[in-house]
C-alpha cells in the first residue's frame, strides 16, 4: 500500500486504535481494525520450519503445532557455506508460510556463537560475523521473495540463555561493532529483513529495547532498515514508552494491554509525542500491507517434495571431519553394523520455540534399505538417551554386533535434555554412556565410522583412534536420508565448520568468564571469538573453523590481486585457480583470509573476508574472484567511531580452513581518513616525529633547539609546539 494510503488509514484511527497497534492481538496474531480494513495476521516461529499453533499458545514448544517440515538447523545449514542453497530454503519456507497465511516467520536466528556452551547454539550460524550475516541474508533473500516476512533476531548481543531476560553483556565499543553487530549488519542492508526482533538481555547496563542507540541511531539511520521492530516475545519490553521512543514498534505477546492504556495516558499528558506513535503504526502497517496484498490464495504446502528438499539440503552441510584409510564411502560387499539409538530415531532438531511438530522423520536405518551401498546392514541400539546410564544389556549386544560385522558406524549426539533455549549447556561432552560405547566397540572392531548428532561442538576422546567422523548436525526430518547418501557416497561431502572444534572447555576464548556473573556477563575476550582467538595464539584443536573433508581433492594455484596499492576509498579484485585433483565430481568452500601488518592495534592474526562454494567435476579447474572493500582490511576505530584500515602491508590469503594457508599476496593500503591526535607536555619525541603534521611544526622548533639550546629550555619548547598543534 502507498504511504499516503496508510498515513490516510493513521489519520482516521483514534488514539487508542494506534497504542493498540503497538501491541499483538494474542501470542501470534497483530490487531486488526475491522471497520478501517486494517486485517490482522499471523506470524510464527521458525527459523528452519514453521511451528504455527492451532490450539493455545506457548513461546518454548510446550503445546503441539500444526504439522510442517523440519529443514536442517542454523548450525547445519551455515556448515554448506552455501548462500544459492540457503535460499532455496527460504523460497520453500516462504512458500509454506503462504500456503498455511503466516506472514512472517521469526528468524534467521543471526547471534554469534561466543562459547559452544550456548543451549541456543544449534539455532545460530556461525562464530564468526561474515558467515552468519551472509546465511541469514540468503535466507531472507529467499523467504521475502515469496512475500512472506522474516525477523532478524535476536537484536543484539543475546550469546547466553542464563538470565537471558535480565543478562547484561558488557563490553567494548570496538568489539560490539566487529562481532556482534556485524553479524546482523550486512543481511540487513542488504536484504532488508521486513522486521527484526528486540532482544531481552542489556547491553552495558542498559536493555538494547530502550536503546534509541541501537534500534533507531544503527539500525534505521546508519544501515537502513524500514521494517518495524518487534519485542522478543514476553519479556523484552523494560519500559513502553521509552521503548517505543527507541525505536520498538511491536510488543508481544499483548499482556493485559495495560502498556496500550500507558502509551494513551502519556500522549494525553504530553509526555510522548503522538508523531511517534503515529511513526510506529506507519511502519506495523506497511509490512501487514506488504503481505496482505501479495497473498497467494492458490499456494500448496507440498510435503513430500519439500520433505526431499530438506534431505538434499542437509547432505551439502554435513561435515566429514575424518576419513582415515578411506573407511568412506561404504560399499556393498561390506558388513556393517549401524549402531546407536539415533541410526533409528535420529536428533535431528533442537528444544525450545523452534521445535516442529514434523510431517514425517526418515532415519538412516530406514534410508539404508533403498541404498545398495547399505545392502548388508545390520542394528543394535547400544544405549539410550533418557538418562546417562549404561544399559548392560543394549551395550553388549552393540559390541557383539560390531565384532561381526567389517565396519562399525555408531550414531551419537547430544540428547534434548543436553542442549535446548532457556538453559546452557555445564559442559561439551556426549554422554558419558556414549563414550564408553565407543571404547568397548573399540576393543573389537578397529574400523569404526561415528556419526555426530549435536547442536555445537562437542568433545570427541575417542578422535584419535576411530577412522572416520561424520558431523551431521541437527540435520531436521530428513537426516538420514542424507546421512544414509553420504555414507554410501551417493552424496560427496561437501560441508566446512561454521565453528571451531576446541580441544577442551578449558581452552574456549571465554572460559574464565562465560557463565559468570549474577546478572552481567563480561566479554573480556573482546574480538577475539572463535578461531580469531585460536589463530592468534597458535593453538591446536579438535578441527579448526573452516575445516572439511571431501571424498575427492582439491588445489588452489595463481591467486592474483589486479592492484599492488590501494586506497581505503577503492576496491581490489583478488582471483584464484580451483582445480579438482581427484577422481569424483565434487564441492569445495574457496575461503579468502586477510592478515593485518604488525600495529600498535591489537589484531587477530587473519580474518574470513570472503567465501565461495563452487563445483568441479574431476578434473575441472575454476577462477574464482573475489571484489574487496575498505571493511576486509579495516577494524572499528573508537577515536573516530568508524571503520579504519591502517597504513601497511597486508597478506591475501586463500586457506583450507581458519589454520592451514594455500596461498597469498601482498597489497599495500592507504587510508584517506585522519585520526584525531592529540599531544602533550609527556609526548615523547619519537612519536612525534612520526606525525607528519606535527614532523613539519617541530621542524623549526628543532632547529632553534640545535642552534641555541640555552635560549629556552625543553618544557617551553614543548608548550609552544603543543599549541602550535
Amino acid at each position: 500500500m502507498e504511504k499516503e494510503k496508510i498515513q490516510s488509514l493513521i489519520s482516521q484511527m483514534t488514539l487508542e486504535e494506534k497504542a493498540g497497534m503497538c501491541s499483538g492481538a494474542d501470542f501470534w496474531h497483530l490487531k486488526g481494525v475491522e471497520r478501517l480494513g486494517i486485517p490482522s495476521v499471523m506470524v510464527t516461529d521458525g527459523p528452519h520450519g514453521l511451528r504455527k499453533q492451532a490450539q493455545g499458545a506457548d513461546h518454548l514448544g510446550i503445546n503441539e503445532s500444526e504439522k510442517a517440515i523440519c529443514f536442517p538447523a542454523g548450525c547445519a545449514t551455515a556448515s554448506s557455506f552455501d548462500r544459492e542453497l540457503i535460499r532455496k530454503q527460504g523460497e520453500l519456507l516462504g512458500q509454506e508460510c503462504q500456503a498455511m497465511d503466516v506472514s512472517t516467520i521469526l528468524g534467521p536466528a543471526m547471534n554469534i556463537k561466543r562459547s559452544p556452551l550456548c543451549g541456543r547454539n544449534f539455532e545460530y550460524y556461525s562464530e564468526d560475523p561474515l558467515v552468519s550475516t551472509e546465511m541469514a541474508a540468503a535466507l531472507i533473500k529467499g523467504v521475502q521473495s515469496k512475500n512472506v516476512g522474516t525477523s532478524a533476531k535476536h537484536f543484539v548481543a543475546n550469546n547466553q540463555e542464563k538470565r537471558r531476560m535480565t543478562n547484561s553483556s558488557d563490553m567494548d565499543e570496538r568489539t560490539l561493532r566487529e562481532i556482534y553487530l556485524a553479524s546482523f549488519e550486512g543481511a540487513i542492508k542488504k536484504e532488508k529483513p521486513w522486521t527484526v526482533m528486540s532482544s531481552y538481555n542489556r547491553i552495558n547496563g542498559e536493555f538494547v529495547g530502550d536503546k534509541k542507540e541501537y534500534l533507531t541511531e544503527i539500525l534505521r539511520e546508519e544501515w537502513g532498515f524500514d521494517g518495524y521492530v518487534v519485542s522478543d516475545w514476553g519479556g523484552a519490553v523494560n519500559d513502553r514508552v521509552s521503548s517505543l521512543a527507541a525505536g520498538l514498534d511491536l510488543e508481544m505477546p499483548p499482556g493485559d494491554y495495560e502498556d496500550d492504556r500507558l502509551i494513551v495516558k502519556k500522549v494525553q499528558e504530553g509526555k510522548l509525542d503522538e508523531s511517534v506513535v503515529d511513526q510506529a503504526c506507519e511502519r506495523i502497517l506497511n509490512i501487514i500491507f506488504r503481505y496482505t496484498e501479495n497473498r497467494d490464495e492458490k499456494a500448496v504446502f507440498d510435503y513430500e517434495k519439500d520433505h526431499k528438499a530438506a534431505a538434499e539440503i542437509e547432505a551439502e552441510c554435513m561435515v566429514l571431519l575424518k576419513n582415515e584409510n578411506e573407511i568412506l564411502p561404504l560399499t556393498s560387499d561390506k558388513k556393517i553394523a549401524f549402531i546407536g539409538k539415533y541410526a533409528k530415531t535420529p536428533r535431528y532438531q533442537g528444544g525450545g520455540s523452534s521445535h516442529i511438530n514434523s510431517w514425517k522423520v526418515e532415519s538412516a536405518l530406514e534410508a539404508a534399505k533403498e541404498i545398495p551401498e547399505l545392502a548388508n546392514v545390520t542394528f543394535a541400539e547400544g544405549y539410550q538417551d533418557e538418562k546417562d546410564e549404561v544399559i548392560e544389556e543394549l551395550q553388549m549386544k552393540a559390541v557383539k554386533a560390531a565384532a561381526e560385522a567389517d565396519v562399525a558406524v555408531l550414531f551419537l549426539g547430544l540428547p534434548d535434555n543436553f542442549e535446548s533455549e532457556g538453559y546452557d549447556r555445564k559442559h561439551m561432552n556426549l554422554p558419558d554412556c556414549q563414550n564408553e560405547l565407543v571404547e568397548k566397540v573399540l576393543e573389537v572392531q578397529k574400523h569404526v565410522v561415528v556419526v555426530l548428532h549435536n547442536g555445537s561442538a562437542v568433545i570427541m576422546p575417542w578422535k584419535d583412534q576411530v577412522e572416520g567422523i561424520l558431523e551431521a548436525y541437527l540435520g531436521g526430518e530428513a537426516v538420514g536420508k542424507a546421512v544414509a547418501e553420504v555414507l554410501a557416497g551417493r552424496k560427496n561431502p561437501c560441508g566446512r565448520l561454521a565453528e571451531t572444534f576446541p580441544l577442551r572447555l578449558e581452552d574456549t576464548p571465554c572460559y574464565l568468564t562465560y557463565g559468570k556473573g549474577y546478572d552481567n556477563s563480561d566479554y573480556r575476550e573482546g574480538v577475539f571469538v572463535g578461531y580469531r582467538y585460536y589463530t592468534s595464539r597458535k593453538m591446536e584443536t579438535a578441527f579448526p573453523f573452516g575445516y572439511g573433508l571431501s571424498y575427492t581433492t582439491f588445489e588452489y594455484s595463481d591467486l592474483q590481486v589486479d592492484k599492488k596499492e590501494m586506497s581505503d576509498k577503492d576496491t581490489v579484485e583478488v582471483s584464484v585457480k580451483v582445480k579438482n585433483t581427484g577422481d569424483r565430481a565434487g564441492k569445495t568452500v574457496v575461503q579468502l583470509y586477510v592478515e593485518a601488518p604488525e600495529t600498535e592495534v591489537v589484531r587477530p592474526v587473519r580474518e574470513l573476508r570472503g567465501f565461495e562454494k563452487i563445483f568441479l567435476e574431476a578434473g575441472e579447474e575454476k577462477t574464482v574472484t573475489f571484489t574487496l572493500d575498505e571493511r576486509a582490511f579495516a577494524y572499528w576505530n573508537t577515536l573516530i567511531h568508524d571503520w579504519y584500515a591502517e597504513e601497511g602491508t597486508y597478506k591475501v590469503m586463500i586457506g583450507e580452513n581458519a589454520d592451514q594457508m594455500c596461498v597469498g599476496e601482498e597489497i599495500t593500503v592507504h587510508p584517506t581518513k585522519e585520526l584525531p591526535k592529540t599531544y602533550s607536555l609527556n609526548t615523547c619525541l619519537g612519536e612525534l616525529m612520526r606525525d607528519p603534521k606535527a614532523q613539519t611544526v617541530m621542524a623549526p622548533f628543532m632547529q632553534g633547539m640545535a642552534q641555541n639550546d640555552a635560549a629556552m629550555d625543553m618544557q617551553k619548547q614543548m608548550k609552544m609546539i603543543s599549541q602550535e598543534l
